[in-house]
């Protein structure tokens, strides 16, 4: 997942447990995002900060205001899950402005193979096409599932 690739590469394992902190939109509010966002870190250049099912976060346009002038020192990461931020909004404008707005579109069946091969030669390793195709049928289009199997 690009959270955990953010977390593992901007902060070492002992620099994690002081500032890396994450939030699920329907326990927390935005205030608090903001809150935390602003904060220094502790003995690290950075701070992780990931939102998970922040699709659930109220009040998020007050963001905006955070954007105007972000902490420099954090990175601060928003996941939606099962959908996307709608673009013309101005949260979505000042996201651009200031960092980036990463879009992951769901993958169709018939890439599934190619994505599995791909995935498993990062790895150092190869999958027979034979092999990727029989993934698929047994397990479907669920890519955290599909990485957790290889």
């Amino acid at each position: 997942m690009l959270t955990d690739y953010i977390s593992r590469n901007v902060l070492s394992e002992i620099e994690q447990e002081f500032n890396l902190t994450v939030f699920y939109g329907l326990d927390t509010d935005i205030d608090t995002v903001i809150s935390a966002a602003r904060r220094y870190p502790m003995m690290a250049e950075h701070q992780v900060i990931i939102v998970k099912e922040a699709q659930t976060l109220r009040n998020m346009e007050e963001l905006v205001y955070y954007l105007q002038k972000p902490q420099p020192t954090t990175v601060l990461v928003f996941c939606h899950k099962y959908g996307t931020i709608d673009r013309r909004k101005k949260v979505a404008v000042e996201i651009e402005k200031t960092g980036r707005l990463f879009e992951s579109k769901k993958l169709k069946d018939a890439m599934l193979p190619t994505f599995i091969s791909n995935y498993v030669r990062a790895k150092g390793t190869a999958i027979d096409v034979k092999a990727a195709n029989m993934m698929v049928e047994s397990i479907g289009a669920d890519l955290i599932r599909l990485a957790s199997e290889l």
